[in-house]
């Protein structure tokens, strides 16, 4: 059964993080049944972990070159995996595959988090026939390591037991067949999974089972949330408002206000509001230094800000709840609002102080599909990228809100003061508003200003002074009406259509 990952980028940890692989150098039954287990109990819903046998570590990374494992012990060795895989209550058996790297045999588990948590094992694994018996204990990961759980850890985890992360749940009311090929195998051939290699020969459901995003017994197979949100060309039939909009809204009256809906699999609607915004939304300005060579550059909002906050909206809201993700755009601030709120863990003075680390995941799966395929970067390093971007920028640094209850989390990123109007700051007075575009009123006072400044100039001088390429048709419309309000006029109002022709004050 081949895994749905590159076991090259699983060997290097390019895409899982550090604490959810383990390494052993060799088939050592005791300490990888305990590893299981604490994957299968998946304590803090990290989405379980992966074991690479055959594999040496040292200080947390593997030892090149691989030893590997004897060739002619891996059948033996998945064999009494197998076997001693029943100690673990309720038996859980992991995903097996053996393959070849360099040369050198392993044999990589992986091991999601189990529908039937919590699960326990042995203490003690004895090899011999003796007939021994040991305690058995739940098991789970801190951090990089795996211990026995205590008391109140003991707790804990029957307590989380009852609640599967939404994402990782049967969909009972979807079909196997809403799982489409064509999206299973773009995927495993952009992350380089070696399932490619066979999944338009084989049925979509067992492509799905070696993916676990098919599950249930044999008579009644069903997908799973996650595998929905991601192989399906329309999540909204099954998640209603899984969509994200983007509202941009250069005036608080609402004037010359747009309205983006970005929809489809949640890669896809991520990957497409992030390349409008990039295209439509992000500007950037530059400004020469006085009596110098160097120029200022700055955008009103850094481009890998924005990513990492959008996609951590993605990646925690609940599609139990029927919102959209939305971003509202303004002159002066960037909102990313997704329901509900941050986890607990997180207390309102982490808020304020911009330190978010989260003990527990609402989806556990989401992300691991948003890492293999390069949008997001690892847990909790989100707020730590979205403040450096900024820094980085020259902007100010974000805010993140919610309420009591812990019903919204917003995101608040304020635009670059250089795009802020009224900002006494002279070499950027006709930089353009926070969304790139500025409202007719605001159009109407830099006209003026600039022809009180200059006296009479041309439609396409004006459009220069203003900072515009060319002239545009609001720059037109502007111009008329402020002729028909009788504050311009032609300089030579009897050959209105002269090349020569220029605007002046009345």
């Amino acid at each position: 059964m081949a895994l749905p990952i590159n076991i090259e980028d699983l060997l290097h940890q390019r895409k899982v993080e550090r604490t959810r692989i383990e390494y052993k150098s060799d088939w050592n039954p005791e300490p990888i049944i305990h590893t299981l287990t604490a994957y299968a109990n998946d304590f803090d819903n990290m989405g379980g972990g992966y074991i690479l046998i055959g594999v040496g570590e040292e200080n947390g990374r593997p030892v090149l070159p691989l030893t590997g494992l004897p060739a002619e012990d891996i059948d033996e060795i998945q064999m009494d995996l197998l076997n001693k895989c029943n100690f673990i209550e309720p038996r859980y058996i992991p995903v097996i595959e053996p393959c070849v790297i360099d040369g050198k045999h392993i044999v990589v588990l992986w091991a999601p988090g189990g529908e039937d948590r919590p699960y326990r094992c042995p203490e003690k694994i004895y090899t011999d026939k003796g007939g021994r018996k040991s305690n058995k204990a739940y098991y789970i990961r801190k951090g990089a390591r795996t211990i026995k759980a205590n008391h109140n850890e003991e707790r804990e985890l029957i307590s989380a037991a009852r609640d599967i992360p939404f994402d990782d749940r049967i969909n009972y009311q979807a079909d196997v067949a809403d799982l489409k090929p064509a999206l299973l195998t773009d995927y495993l051939h952009t992350v380089g999974s070696s399932l490619y290699q066979s999944v338009m020969e084989r049925p979509v459901e067992e492509v799905g089972t070696d993916m676990q995003i098919v599950r249930g017994p044999s008579e009644y197979r069903k997908p799973v949330n996650v595998g929905l949100m991601f192989f399906n060309d329309n999540p909204e039939r099954f998640f209603s408002c899984a969509r994200i909009e983007v509202v941009d809204k250069p005036d608080p009256t609402g004037r010359g206000m747009t309205e983006k809906v970005f929809r489809g699999p949640l890669d896809k609607q991520l990957r497409d509001a992030l390349a409008y915004m990039r295209n439509y939304i992000i500007k950037e300005y530059v400004t020469k230094v006085p009596d110098s060579e160097l120029a200022v550059r700055a955008y009103n909002w850094p481009y890998a800000a924005v990513e990492e906050a959008l996609s951590n909206a993605v990646y925690h809201k609940s599609y139990q709840i029927h919102e959209p993700i939305t971003v509202m755009v303004t002159p002066e601030k960037m909102e990313i609002t997704s329901l509900p709120g941050p986890d607990r863990s997180i207390s309102d003075e982490s808020l304020e102080r911009r330190v978010l680390v989260s003990r527990r995941y609402r989806n556990r799966r989401i992300g691991d599909y948003l890492k293999e395929l390069d949008i997001v970067e690892g847990r909790n390093t989100g707020v730590p990228t979205i403040l450096a971007a900024m820094r980085k920028n020259g902007s100010g640094l974000p805010s993140f809100e919610t309420d009591e209850e812990r019903s919204y989390f917003v995101t608040i990123l304020p635009v670059h003061p250089f795009f802020l109007r009224n900002n006494n700051h002279p070499e950027v007075d006709n930089a353009p508003a926070a969304s790139g575009r500025r409202s007719r009123g605001d159009i109407e006072k830099l006209v003026l200003k600039a022809l009180s400044e200059s006296g009479a100039l041309s439609t396409n001088e004006v459009a220069a002074a203003l900072g515009y390429k060319k002239t545009t048709d609001t720059l037109r419309i502007v111009v008329e009406n402020l002729m028909k309000a009788g504050k311009l006029a032609y300089l030579y109002p009897d050959k209105p259509r002269s090349r020569n022709q220029k605007l002046c004050l009345v």
